[in-house]
């Protein structure tokens, strides 16, 4: 019998058609993935109590800024608690989150997605900070996914790991001192503090006063109460000023300072301490602003007009803003503080928020150093007719001989650099760039002149207008003016500070010290003169708040004088007619903010309006002002050009509008993320106008 014959005709192999394998693979393909649609997810075994948790999607898009529930898996049920890290499944992907609360039952109709896993047990979201990023979020139109990325600094999970050593126990605290301190300002405030009460001032510190211990004790005083204290100052010499301040009152280990370059590691183990309530003093930046102190009691903000407290990042919040928004929330006590006075604290002051804390007039008479203008008087225009047009003048000259017999001489001037700014020793016409017409200067001395946008050097340059080959510097850079300074002074030493190279502090022996506005270094006992250059460059910007930011400037740089009509003495170079200066000579902020005011509201400007700036394409602006729903008695101003070849657009609104303009802004940010349409850059209450 043949193999055929054992096979038998039925075991005839068969042959596939070409295709028949893949059609196969494909049906079984289709038969798995629908077996799978009907088991449907491995089922979750939820935690007994309280099974589902709220937690806020890290998603900057505004319209899905809103909590959403999962459901916690009985394993990760000890590490899911509020305040807590996660991860979550959102649109396809894992992403990080916050846990709000935990709560029984969820609105949600449908099937709760589990969480993906537990990042850490610990709590680094507290409830204060978390109502806080809502509240921050809707003033200023943005998403609490924004303000929490402020808020809470990156995990380090090394530093996490270790515990956080509980500061010592505090004393009774030298209260009689902290008074002492504050007498001058007429007292009440410490025995407020001290007593758990809830002041709030805008205080108007007297010239050549140590801020940072009156700060401090006044931290101190917060404290004998059982409560905390929020300190924030404007750059790291002012922390590092405070922070020796509050060792020396307190005593070591009772705070923690908290600031954004202190590194990963530093910044995260400070945070933690604070979170932990191992202390209840913090002192930072404006990356302290949301520091989640314990028993939170007092904030305080020093010198709230300097530009450094506005956050750069979305969505732009400022630092005085947040506090005074914390101390309304949380019920505690507000001090605004400085040298100068803000048209903010002004507005506090005359609604009735904050209370007025000023020494009185005879005081601040008796404290402040002597000021003049140059060329304030006939009989000094006689004796030197370029007073008021020379960029040192006799007067000026003099004063500075005469202050280097006693200590150092601080000059300040607004300008960094060398030569900032070019133009033809002939016609005067500005000096360019052949390559892109952007504005020549002089880096350095001995070399060429370069432009400030594209760094072309132009060794060769000649004047377009007239052909001249010769170059005059109207502008002059603080290294330029220590160099001339120099020759006039050739026995003295110079040193300057503005730029990469600020100077924190310098001896109480004769010097000679050039700085930029806010680098102006602290002298021991203060500067025997302090001579403010160039007055004119700082009143010429183009700036809302040009008058009000150069009292400022020039407050802080003349209570560095050594205090008394005898002992120090500061000397202006500028228009004595300028209301910027007569306030700076009769040493009256608080009557030049309530001016500046005055002529605020009288123009619709901030304070006493809100204003919202959106900036982007011509195209993306048009369709935005189509679809945005204004609040009763708002304008449109714009737009105009701004950077990159954007517009921007200005709308205003009367104060009380403002609530109902941000949340228009949202509205219109979250149809606009929801279309996939470009981001436009929504601003509250932006610190520049130009």
């Amino acid at each position: 019998m043949t193999e055929r014959d054992k096979r038998g005709e039925g075991d005839e192999p068969q042959l596939e058609l070409p295709g028949l394998a893949s059609a196969r693979g494909t049906a079984r393909a289709v038969k798995k993935q629908a077996a799978k649609q009907t088991k449907g997810p491995k089922p979750v075994d939820p935690a007994e109590t309280l099974p589902v948790a709220r937690v806020l999607v890290d998603v900057p898009l505004a319209h899905l800024d809103r909590p959403f529930d999962y459901l916690v898996p009985r394993k990760l049920d000890a590490d899911v608690v509020p305040g807590a890290r996660v991860k979550v499944r959102f649109a396809g992907q894992d992403v990080d989150g916050f846990v709000l609360e935990r709560v029984a039952e969820s609105d949600h109709p449908g099937r709760l997605a589990p969480l993906r896993r537990a990042v850490s047990a610990e709590p680094v979201l507290s409830p204060a900070v978390g109502r806080l990023s809502k509240l921050v979020a809707a003033r200023y139109a943005g998403t609490r996914s924004d303000v929490l990325r402020l808020a809470v600094p990156p995990r380090h999970a090394t530093t996490e790991k270790q515990e956080s050593a509980p500061a010592p126990a505090p004393g009774c605290g030298d209260t009689e001192a902290a008074e002492r301190a504050w007498q001058p300002y007429g007292g009440g405030l410490v025995d407020a503090l001290a007593t758990g009460g809830t002041p709030r001032v805008v205080w108007t510190a007297l010239p050549g006063a140590d801020w940072p211990t009156l700060l401090a004790h006044a931290a101190a005083a917060t404290l004998t109460s059982g409560r905390g204290s929020l300190l924030c100052v404007p750059d790291h010499r002012d922390v590092a000023r405070v922070d020796a301040a509050l060792t020396a009152v307190l005593g070591a280990g009772r705070h923690a300072v908290l600031t954004a370059d202190a590194g990963p590691a530093e910044r995260y183990r400070a945070f933690l301490a604070v979170s932990r309530g191992a202390v209840q003093v913090v002192l930072g930046t404006r990356a302290a602003a949301f520091a989640p102190v314990h028993r939170l009691g007092l904030v305080a903000l020093w010198d709230d007009g300097d530009d450094l407290y506005a956050e750069p990042r979305a969505p732009y919040p400022h630092t005085r803003e947040v506090l005074l928004t914390r101390a309304q929330e949380e019920g505690t006590a507000a001090v605004v503080g400085g040298f100068a006075r803000t048209v903010e604290g002004e507005y506090l002051v005359r609604t009735g928020w904050a209370a007025d804390l000023a020494a009185p007039r005879t005081v601040v008479r008796a404290t402040a150093p002597q000021v003049a203008v140059t060329g304030a008087t006939d009989r000094e225009l006689e004796r030197d007719p370029g007073a008021r047009t020379a960029r040192l003048p006799r007067t000026a000259y003099d004063a500075i001989r005469t202050g280097l017999e006693h200590g150092p001489v601080l000059l300040q001037t607004p300008r960094q650099g060398y030569a900032a700014s070019l133009a033809c020793d002939r016609c005067r016409t500005p000096a360019r760039c052949r390559t892109c017409q952007g504005p020549l200067h002089l880096p350095r001395p001995a070399e060429p002149p370069t432009c400030r946008w594209c760094g072309t050097p132009e060794p060769q340059w000649a004047c377009g207008e007239c052909g001249n080959r010769g170059l005059r510097a109207p502008v002059l850079g603080e290294r330029r003016t220590a160099e001339e300074l120099g020759r006039a002074f050739p026995r003295v030493p110079v040193r300057t500070s503005g730029g990469d190279h600020v100077l924190a502090q310098v001896d109480a022996k004769p010097s000679l010290v050039v700085a930029t506005p806010g680098a102006e270094p602290v002298a021991e006992g203060g500067y025997a003169c302090v001579v403010l250059l160039d007055t004119w460059l700082m009143l010429s910007r183009p700036d809302l708040r040009t008058a009000e930011e150069s009292l400022r400037r020039w407050l802080n740089a003349a209570a560095l004088a050594r205090p008394g009509q005898q002992d120090g003495r500061v000397v202006v170079v500028g228009d004595p007619a300028d209301p910027a200066l007569q306030a700076l000579v009769r040493w009256d902020p608080s009557g030049f903010a309530g001016r500046e005011m005055a002529e605020r509201q009288s123009a619709h400007l901030p304070p006493a309006s809100r204003l919202a700036t959106l900036t982007g394409a011509e195209d993306d602006l048009e369709a935005a002002t189509a679809a945005l729903t204004l609040p009763e008695g708002a304008e449109l101003l714009g737009p105009v050009p701004a950077d990159d070849d954007q517009l921007r657009l200005v709308v205003r609104v009367p104060r009380a509008a403002g609530p109902a303009l941000s949340r228009a802004l949202v509205e219109l940010q979250g149809v606009r993320d929801a279309k996939k349409l470009p981001a436009l850059r929504v601003q509250i209450d932006p610190v520049a106008l130009e």
